[in-house]
């Protein structure tokens, strides 16, 4: 359900999935701005996500991000982009209840080929593959209970994943 001011869609998945790339060629689509909320909590820190977590510890990063996301749920218009743990915090899976929840679905090698070694991603210190896998196996039924379209992307251009999300958004009257 979107009402005045809701997002049109927003968009969770691992990290890997996309939702920066698809979030933006989504705005773009369907007219509307877009918001990832790892760039908005970089803008109001002045540092990266990375040195956040770094420097500040998770703990300190989820309670931003906790914020950021609430902030943006409400404020956010368009396209809305959350980071892929976002969805770990009770308070926000509640908010994202009443939004129209897109999940990028990614599947292991995928999600690994398009992280690479990890740069700047601080939650794969160590194996990427392995963490990469645990992330999945740990958040996928997460992300598949909040979403009310779910669109695979493995193998997948941007765009063609954009437009499955136009037409999905299409036919579903919130």
């Amino acid at each position: 359900m979107t009402g005045a001011g809701a997002p049109r869609a927003v968009l969770i998945g691992t990290m890997g999935a996309g939702k920066t790339t698809v979030g933006r060629l989504l705005a773009e689509r369907l007219g509307v701005g877009f918001a990832d909320t790892d760039e908005l909590i970089e803008e109001q820190q002045g540092k990266a996500v990375q040195d956040i977590f770094v420097e500040d510890g998770e703990a300190a990063f989820r309670a931003l991000e906790r914020t950021t996301v609430a902030r943006a749920l409400e404020e956010q218009a368009g396209v809305l982009s959350l980071g892929g743990g976002a969805v770990l915090d009770p308070s926000t899976r509640s908010l994202l209840a009443a939004h129209q929840v897109v999940f990028l679905r990614v599947g292991l090698a995928e999600a690994v080929k398009r992280v690479g070694l990890g740069t700047g991603r601080p939650l794969l210190l160590g194996n990427v593959r392995a963490r990469v896998k645990q992330l999945l196996d740990e958040r996928t039924p997460i992300y598949a209970g909040l979403a009310r379209i779910t669109v695979d992307t493995d193998g997948r251009e941007p765009a063609e994943i954009a437009a499955e999300i136009v037409t999905a958004l299409q036919g579903d009257t919130p």
